[in-house]
């Protein structure tokens, strides 16, 4: 072999491994492929199944569940009955300050008109202070729960004359020896002094310019005057009259003066009786007539003397009463009677220059209570003295109270706020602590709710959530939810315990305070119900997915 032939041999001989191992490779990735196509064939048909359903399948899915029964346990607890409302915070007492009918410091009337308006909303207002001057006159606040309904001058009596007395004293300004109730001296200047401490005078109670008291003393000096002459020596007379008298003498005589009738005066047989003040029985022996006119009677008469002194002590009298009428007044719309203080600004309605038209300030003052209005329904369901929760959203805070007042009538619409109180000589808005509300949609029966302790100040003005508690049980009960309770034909009420097996047995039960959608329950025959039995309540579909009938 030659050289050449040997080396091709060789190089097939080195080439033939490399051949065999280039084929078992391309057999592996035949193989790999095949059962990767397989793995993917078995994925999309478990896909398949889960999608693609038969119509035995589909109906059983879709059929009606089956059910089961639904139950709950039974609780023992202090089961409450409450009502939940809204309610607005407001002041206890509300006074609308519209003075109608002001009467200017010079007498003269006309429209009112607000001059000044020291105040605005919100600002804190005392006992005594001025808080409004319409037509140049005051209009200040007192201390006291009665709302005025006249105007007080001297003289007045009432319980309304006993609060102005108690409200000038707590001021400051005594009422001297005054009895309780009386206007008298020391009341009059005691008003008198409130109102210069405002800066003010008061308005004259008889308004004449003290016309009445001149003539009334004027009286008293004359009848005084009177009774002097009626009681002086003889021959002085208090009439006025002339007469003509013939003495025993034969002349005669002429004389002028006081004296009933001025009767003729005579003479003595060697004088003349002079002209005088007076006439009456001479010392002579003569006769005489005479005629005259006059309102007096003759020197010394007891009658005249106690005529005059009659008319002085009727003079005198009438000087008593007309000092007692005279002095200051305090009109309806000069002040504003307000149960408690300090109190606040609500609201300002006018503005300095405009008339009187409406209100001017709105004051409100005591406590804070919750003012809320009930239909029908929960009006029957809450009454007086019940236990309320208070709850602010806004501050987060929850304060615990009771119902003080609800109305036995349906009540005008009213606006926000508290129902504000009526004085006279001012126009009312409202009921609430004097007065009512008119020509105001039906808003219900109005409900005020006070609280255990003050309310925050913070809450005035707030809408807040009264959860009222209208019934409780007496100490802990069995407490069921009232669908557990049905009735049979028999007119048994019942309950249906369930077992841990899954039994049911019925028990009887009497059904007491509900509430919440709870029920108090006591069984029939003691110890036939317990605390954690559970009863059936309803019935809960029994699911069936996956599954055919």
């Amino acid at each position: 072999m030659s050289e050449a032939e040997q080396v091709v041999e060789r190089t097939e001989a080195l080439a033939a491994p490399q051949d065999d191992r280039g084929g078992l490779a391309r057999g592996r990735r035949v193989v790999l492929a095949v059962v990767g196509g397989a793995a993917l064939m078995a994925v999309g048909g478990l896909l398949a199944t889960t999608l693609v359903k038969s119509p035995a399948q589909v109906a059983a899915e879709t059929g009606p569940p089956v059910q089961g029964a639904l139950t709950a346990e039974v609780e023992r607890r202090v089961l409450a009955q409450t009502v939940v409302m809204r309610g607005t915070v407001v002041a206890d007492q509300s006074v609308v300050v519209s003075p109608q009918g002001m009467r200017s410091g010079d007498g003269t009337g006309g429209a009112a008109l607000v001059t000044k308006l020291p105040l605005k909303a919100g600002d804190p207002v005392t006992a005594g202070q001025l808080i409004a001057e319409v037509s140049g006159r005051p209009v200040f606040t007192l201390h006291g729960a009665q709302p005025m309904y006249r105007d007080l001058k001297p003289g007045a009596t009432g319980d309304d004359v006993a609060q102005l007395q108690q409200a000038l004293r707590e001021l400051g300004h005594g009422t001297g020896g005054d009895a309780r109730g009386v206007f008298g001296a020391g009341t009059k200047a005691a008003l008198t002094a409130r109102y210069r401490a405002v800066g003010y005078e008061p308005l004259p109670a008889v308004a004449d310019g003290g016309a009445a008291l001149r003539s009334a003393r004027e009286a008293v000096r004359s009848a005084t005057w009177a009774v002097e002459d009626a009681s002086g020596p003889a021959g002085s007379s208090t009439g006025v009259g002339t007469g003509v008298g013939t003495g025993k003498s034969g002349a005669t005589e002429t004389g002028s003066g006081t004296g009933k009738g001025g009767g003729g005066g005579g003479a003595t047989p060697s004088a003349a009786t002079p002209p005088g003040p007076g006439s009456g029985p001479s010392s002579g022996t003569g006769t005489g007539t005479g005629t005259g006119t006059g309102a007096g009677s003759a020197p010394g008469s007891g009658r005249e003397l106690a005529r005059a002194r009659q008319a002085l002590g009727e003079a005198r009298s009438a000087l008593a009463a007309a000092e007692a009428a005279d002095g200051p007044m305090l009109p309806t719309a000069e002040s504003v009677f307000l149960g408690s203080f300090p109190a606040r600004v609500s609201s300002v309605g006018a503005r300095a220059g405009s008339p009187v038209s409406g209100p001017v300030l709105t004051l409100s003052g005591g406590e804070l209570v919750v003012e809320a209005y009930l239909k029908d329904d929960k009006r029957q369901l809450l009454r007086a003295g019940m236990a309320v929760v208070i709850s602010s959203e806004v501050a987060g805070t929850d304060v615990r109270g009771k119902v003080a007042v609800v109305a036995t009538e349906r009540s005008a619409a009213q606006p926000a706020g508290p129902l504000p109180q009526q004085d006279a000589g001012q126009n009312p808005k409202g009921g609430g602590n004097g007065g009512t509300g008119g020509g105001g949609a039906d808003s219900g029966y109005r409900m005020v709710v006070r609280a255990d302790q003050p309310l925050p100040a913070g809450f005035a003005g707030q809408d807040v959530r009264l959860t009222i508690e209208s019934a409780a049980t007496d100490g802990e009960a069995l407490v069921v939810p009232v669908t557990a309770v049905s009735a049979g034909a028999d007119g048994r009420t019942v309950v249906t315990a369930v077992s841990a097996e899954g039994t049911q047995r019925r028990i009887e039960v009497r059904a007491g305070t509900s509430g919440d959608g709870f029920v108090a329950v006591t069984p029939a025959q003691a110890g036939a119900l317990a605390a954690g039995t559970k009863v059936v309540i309803g019935v809960a579909p029994r699911e069936t997915r996956g599954k055919t009938r």
